[in-house]
């Protein structure tokens, strides 16, 4: 019996060190899994570094670019596009406008009544309607006359026992969301279709004169009297709010900026008769490039797995459609590396599967346990049951990306202040007098945006907004105001009807 239990009391000492040394070997492998993981994150912050130094370079490389766009087509990544639109909103404007904006699925109409006093829209009536699939990819004669139709309905129905109205005609915003070389502030030619559209008939032609022959053909008494894209929409409609607007910019599921450029500077750079006030430039400025990016091993990837690669750079770096992707590209190198997040889920290799609204839910996720964190692991990732530690984990990542990303957009915004002579350094031509403690120079100078990512990511903005006032320093930060619009599609578009129109200020 002795023996037995001798026996016994060895076995159970051996199965205790068997027991014990495979705890100390799984601690050892989860800390070395741990330093695997925190290794990746240092080396994600260092590559995503934006320091102030770097910023003011972005901004430096930005202006030059511009202004080598300006100056030739094709001298840049950026288009540079001259818009044609020289009158902006001036706030005295009266009657009612049109807008019309197609860039997508939907197409929306949009009336708007102006009583003549700045900020002061006496109403607005819309109406949103999906374009069928198969008109995407009809004829030009098809699609417009659906988009025509849909005016007419509009009209009549808004229309139907109002007074009449004492303007000549009904004049309308055209905001066409396509790539279009324009040739006069009403006219422009398609470049190429994008967002599943393939009217081929279309390519090359003049869009605006497409809709105005839709137009005639419904019996329709209305004038396609600009044509604009989005962003110069929001600076329209950010200068109508306020007359210090001189430039826009659109952060969503993409990014585009447009700004006011000097007479000047056009009719040096282009050879244009221009009016003293200028003329609104389209910038493109998602293709922008620099050497002085601080890309990663994710974005080249990101950028070589794209549909168009060493295309819209900038864009890839910081606009809705992609921060979401990169992020779910860092979690997938942690993933093959280590185990912190269990087995690697096979969704972790479907792209853009993590849509940057849910990053954002993420990296916002002020609760005790970090439990949306772990929802959208879970619900979106098929990660299941992570410890607090790894969710943190996946906030830091997301803070990377998201901080890199507001950051350059800042830069870029003062890109353009640079180029305009309006971030207080004497712009890229110099003769400006520099803002110092003792000799302020500077005019107040507001920047429209629009986009979700802008607008409903609070860390984005603030992280935007923080670096606006690090590049600009405080002797200039406070002369520079960022404004937040909405709609700048549909009512920017109305507006500048409205400003073309001769019987606007009657």
């Amino acid at each position: 019996m002795g023996k037995v239990v001798v026996a016994l009391a060895a076995g159970c000492a051996v199965a205790a060190c068997v027991v014990a040394s495979m705890m100390v070997e799984r601690s050892v492998r989860r800390r070395r899994a741990w330093r695997r993981v925190v290794r990746l994150l240092e080396e994600l912050e260092e590559g995503c570094a934006t320091p102030v130094g770097r910023l003011r370079q972005v901004v430096d490389a930005m202006a030059v670019e511009m202004h080598a766009g300006l100056a030739s087509e094709g001298g840049s990544k950026l288009k540079m596009l001259l818009t044609y639109v020289h009158k902006l909103p001036t706030g005295k404007e009266r009657g009612t406008y049109y807008a019309l904006h197609l860039g997508g699925t939907n197409s929306r109409v949009l009336r708007v009544q102006l009583g003549g006093q700045r900020s002061t829209i006496i109403g607005r009536d819309l109406d949103r309607q999906p374009i069928p699939q198969n008109l995407m990819t009809s004829t030009s004669e098809e699609l417009f006359d659906f988009v025509a139709t849909l005016l007419k309905d509009f009209v009549e129905r808004e229309e139907k026992g109002s007074i009449t109205t004492q303007q000549e005609s009904r004049e309308l915003g055209f905001t066409f969301s396509f790539p279009v070389k324009q040739t006069s502030s009403s006219s422009g030619n398609l470049i190429k279709w994008t967002k599943g559209f393939s009217v081929e008939d279309m390519v090359g032609r003049d869009v605006s004169e497409c809709l105005q022959q839709a137009i005639s053909r419904k019996g329709l008494d209305m004038r396609v009297a600009v044509l604009v894209n989005d962003t110069v929409g929001t600076l329209a409609l950010g200068h109508y709010d306020d007359e210090d607007t001189v430039a826009a910019v659109i952060f969503g599921t993409g990014t585009n900026a447009c700004y006011l450029e000097r007479a000047d500077a056009i009719i040096k750079c282009q050879g244009l008769l221009t009016t003293s006030g200028g003329m609104v430039v389209n910038m493109e400025w998602g293709n922008f490039w620099s050497s002085h990016l601080p890309r990663t091993s994710y974005d080249i990837d990101l950028d070589a797995d794209s549909p168009n690669p060493n295309d819209q750079g900038f864009e890839k770096m910081i606009s809705g459609m992609y921060l979401g992707d990169i992020v779910r590209r860092v979690i997938l190198q942690m993933s093959q590396e280590s185990d912190v997040f269990g087995p690697v889920s096979s969704k972790l290799h479907v792209p853009f599967i993590l849509r940057t609204h849910l990053m954002a839910a993420m990296h916002e996720d002020d609760s005790p346990n970090l439990t949306e964190v772990a929802r959208v692991l879970k619900d979106t990732l098929e990660i299941p049951d992570v410890p607090f530690s790894v969710r943190r984990l996946v906030v830091n990542i997301c803070d990377v990306v998201t901080r890199r990303a507001a950051r350059l957009a800042a830069a870029g915004i003062v890109g353009i202040l640079k180029k305009i002579g309006r971030d207080g350094s004497g712009g890229i031509a110099g003769g400006k007098t520099k803002v110092g403690s003792k000799n302020k120079m500077m005019r107040r100078t507001v920047v429209a945006v629009e986009g979700g990512l802008y607008t409903d990511y609070t860390m984005f903005r603030e992280y935007l907004n923080e670096a606006m006032e690090e590049i600009l320093g405080e002797d200039v930060a406070p002369y520079v105001v960022i404004k937040m619009t909405k709609d700048g599609s549909g009512i920017g578009a109305a507006l500048l009807a409205a400003s073309h129109s001769a019987s606007s200020t009657g």
